[in-house]
């Protein structure tokens, strides 16, 4: 998110086990490609194994919003800062996990890029996986309410993305897509994602087309393109 004129970005981080990372960046050095990231702050306990955790790109009711677990609730955490004191973790009961039998998605993986404001709600992309189709990362959406983001508006009966393509089957693994980033841009929503964790790829559709159909319970359909290739070795 972007606010007071710097850039909050949270990450996994790796210190016995999985955590969760915030750092931030003053606008005008990013725009500059002047990477001055601020000293990182784990911000969940310690000993505990979470990941997925994405703010809000704006105040909600005037506090800043972490959005750390979907399953089985939406869970948020509602803050006066992002100024982390030594100690001071974010409590997250909830990750991953299973979730009713019979859905698609009856094993949440996390949440993938921060929410997207619309008009009709908060729009958060997820990654599941289905236990009749192990082994494979599917991309799930929720659209949550604009001003109570934990009450869940709809969600996509199936997911609006998976691995169907070659290149998201073909790499260093394989069946996997997992969506890293989405913007709005001219009224077409782009979702930016991983194939087979080896190539960078973009899925790309209307947005009110896509709101219309996630809200009627019909599977939005997004146009798919190979961006870039993971290059093979030199010899």
């Amino acid at each position: 998110m972007q606010e007071d004129n710097r850039i909050y970005m949270t990450y996994t981080a790796c210190d016995n086990g999985l955590r969760v990372g915030l750092t931030s960046m003053n606008v005008s050095d990013f725009l500059k490609g002047k990477w001055k990231w601020e000293k990182p702050k784990l911000i969940s306990k310690p000993g505990e194994v979470n990941k997925n955790w994405v703010i809000f790109p704006e105040k909600i009711k005037g506090k800043y919003a972490i959005l750390h677990s979907i399953n089985p609730k939406i869970s948020i955490a509602y803050l006066d800062s992002l100024d982390f004191k030594e100690g001071e973790y974010i409590e997250s009961k909830y990750g991953g996990g299973k979730t009713k039998k019979g859905d698609w998605d009856n094993w949440i993986r996390g949440v993938g890029p921060p929410p997207l404001k619309t008009k009709e709600g908060w729009l958060v992309f997820y990654h599941a996986m289905d236990e009749s189709d192990p082994g494979k990362y599917k991309v799930g959406a929720l659209l949550l309410d604009l001003k109570n983001p934990k009450k869940i508006i709809c969600k996509a009966k199936k997911p609006i993305l998976e691995p169907e393509e070659h290149y998201e089957n073909n790499g260093f693994k394989s069946g996997v897509v997992y969506a890293s980033g989405a913007i709005i841009k001219k009224g077409v929503l782009f979702v930016y994602y991983g194939g087979a964790d080896s190539h960078v790829c973009v899925a790309y559709n209307d947005l009110q087309t896509f709101l219309d159909k996630l809200k009627k319970g019909v599977k939005p359909k997004l146009k798919k393109k190979i961006l870039k290739m993971k290059r093979g070795r030199k010899r």
